[in-house]
């Protein structure tokens, strides 16, 4: 075969990747649509990637899919701060331009412009 001749690809390199499109971004503020909190996203899993114990905690009329973007998230309610693991189906932009108010966020942030960026000492 000369280098100018076609080639075939084999089968692993021809199948399509079909890998769920996450629609929010690390350092986003984002509220979950059911229960009260809010969050920063510091981390994305492309699809579910807890513990099978963590889901079947889940009530089975509430269970999300796994096929789909899940966040970690510095989140905040009324009483305190923790970090979530939450479906992308259940979250929403939260446009309201308040601060997450997180002990992690410095460790992990910087606040500028009402935005949340990674510090650079932790960027690639």
């Amino acid at each position: 075969m000369t280098p100018f001749e076609p080639f075939e690809r084999s089968s692993a390199m021809s199948r399509k990747l079909d890998m769920p499109l996450a629609r929010f971004a690390i350092g986003e503020v984002v509220r979950h649509k059911l229960l009260d909190f809010r969050g920063v996203i510091f981390d994305v899993d492309p699809e579910f990637a807890n513990s099978e114990e963590w889901y079947d905690a889940i009530p089975e009329a509430l269970r999300p899919s796994k096929d789909q973007p899940f966040y970690h998230l510095l989140a905040e309610n009324a009483e305190t701060a923790y970090i979530a693991y939450v479906s992308q189906q259940n979250l929403i932009a939260d446009d309201s331009d308040e601060p997450v108010d997180h002990p992690a966020i410095a460790t992990m942030f910087e606040r500028e412009d009402g935005r949340y960026r990674l510090r650079p000492d932790l960027t690639n």
